[in-house]
């Protein structure tokens, strides 16, 4: 499979623009079933709010929806869209709450306007990339702890856990195809004072 970027858990951003509040919200979602309730759980903490625009983008099934949730058509759900796919996300769902506050806006206002609320919930979002990854655990004895986390940070490897007993063991995160490089790379450091268990493939979040 390949690689995907998407979010984790949820965000949420504010903005006004002419006394009308635009609450954009964002959440990590796999399922059409996940992405109905999060946002009929907008809707329902929103009772009193004129709009709740929304778009999502899933990997299963390549499947797409937006709605302008009777705002003029094109003016908020494609535009919110438009922001799930230039930030090349996946599984994931934008609402954006509107209370109107008494001014129109005009179409490109109100473009601009779910736009910017869009963009600033994805921006207070935690992004990960998932992609085909192995877990590794690494046991060195404590005089190379040190050495070793010193490599694996100037080597951007994503360290899970550390694990303080009789020797230090590390678990760290790479690419699958990066795993026998990584093995490699930490035997010749340790030389050969290390121990190494590659985990299975798995598709994972890694930092990016």
């Amino acid at each position: 499979m390949d690689s995907y970027k998407t979010i984790q858990g949820t965000a949420q951003a504010e903005y006004e623009e002419k006394k009308s509040r635009f609450i954009g919200q964002v959440a990590h979602v796999e399922t059409e079933e996940e992405a109905l309730a999060f946002l009929n759980g907008v809707r329902a903490a929103n009772p009193m709010a004129r709009h709740n625009v929304y778009a999502y983008v899933l990997r299963a099934e390549n499947r797409v929806r937006y709605s302008d949730d009777g705002e003029p058509a094109r003016t908020s759900g494609l535009p919110t869209l438009s922001v799930i796919e230039h930030a090349e996300l996946k599984d994931v769902i934008c609402v954006t709450t509107r209370y109107f506050g008494g001014t129109l806006l005009g179409t490109g206002g109100l473009v601009r306007a779910y736009t910017k609320a869009a963009q600033d919930a994805f921006a207070a979002a935690q992004q990960v990339t998932f992609a085909p990854c192995c877990d590794v655990m690494i046991s060195v004895d404590y005089p190379l702890y040190d050495q070793l986390n010193h490599w694996l940070t100037s080597q951007g490897i994503q360290v899970l856990e550390a694990t303080f007993a009789a020797d230090v063991t590390v678990e760290v995160r790479v690419l699958a195809a990066e795993a026998p490089a990584l093995v490699v790379s930490v035997t010749e450091l340790a030389h050969g004072n290390a121990e190494l268990l590659v985990g299975d493939e798995a598709f994972q979040p890694i930092a990016s």
